[in-house]
């Protein structure tokens, strides 16, 4: 049986009735599944559509988001299929009208994001993994810019995310060559937050989502804001930015439950929002 799409606990009852992925939700930790494993999970317009549905409904559930796929593969991208045939298959649209707002979706996430890329991440879809604000792959997976093995360039972000996070001259051969660059090698790079051996995957990510699930929220939110704006901004602008988020920060219950807990030498318990 399938799991029910979105869940507020796992077995619980479906609050939405997605068809190309499902999500559950349990202990502030919402899992979205990309649940086209006959397919490599490879995107078309309906999983393109739920997954920007979905990200911000389950931003309000939950404190942390987590990406994963179902069977073997992260994604493989782009289902070429969608369409039908290339020349049916109007990519500036596709990009301008699907991608874009999934992507945003993610990018504008209010709390946190986590790629927990179970296998190859291909495409579109190794660009979808690099949206989140953190990616752990296990070992065995690996990361392709495919693009030009099919006559394109790297699109939904990855022009964006690849030279912010392996410099320009890294960035330039995952393009051009398009080879699969292994899940350490990617993290060497600094292309990932880190790669994690296959049979400890699962419970490493899960970990690494319950610290992000029990901590300050609004300064999640915060700093995520601060360092997207970093690319863009000079050093006077991201001073006063950051002054004016801390301060928000400091009106938080959280931050005087961190005081009080660092005063009283013990863990901090955050509310959260």
């Amino acid at each position: 049986m399938r799991p029910a799409p979105f869940c507020t606990s796992p077995g619980g009852p479906p609050v939405k009735d997605y068809q190309t992925i499902s999500v559950e939700i349990a202990d502030d930790i919402a899992v979205l599944r990309l649940d086209r494993a006959d397919k490599m999970n490879a995107l078309n317009t309906q999983m393109r559509a739920e997954i920007t549905d979905a990200v911000p409904a389950a931003a309000r559930e939950a404190r942390v988001v987590v990406m994963t796929g179902n069977g073997s593969a992260f994604c493989s991208g782009q289902d070429l299929s969608d369409a039908g045939s290339a020349d049916a298959l109007d990519l500036e649209r596709v990009l301008r009208d699907e991608y874009v707002p999934m992507l945003r979706a993610i990018g504008e996430c209010a709390v946190p994001t986590i790629s927990a890329v179970n296998g190859p991440a291909a495409g579109a879809g190794a660009n979808l993994a690099l949206a989140a604000d953190v990616v752990i792959a296990t070992e065995s997976a690996y990361f392709m810019q495919a693009f030009t093995r099919i006559g394109l360039m790297p699109d939904a972000g990855g022009t964006y995310w690849l030279p912010r996070q392996m410099g320009g001259a890294k960035a330039m051969g995952a393009a051009l060559f398009a080879d699969p660059i292994g899940a350490r090698q990617a993290s060497d790079w600094g292309m990932i937050w880190e790669a994690v051996e296959d049979d400890a995957f699962d419970n490493r990510w899960r970990a690494r989502a319950a610290h992000l699930a029990a901590g300050p929220t609004q300064a999640y939110a915060n700093l995520k804001t601060a360092i997207r704006h970093s690319w863009d901004n000079g050093l006077d602008r991201q001073l006063d930015l950051e002054a004016r988020l801390q301060g928000a920060c400091g009106n938080t219950r959280d931050f005087r439950e961190g005081l009080v807990a660092f005063t009283e030498k013990r863990p901090p318990h955050f509310e959260g929002r």
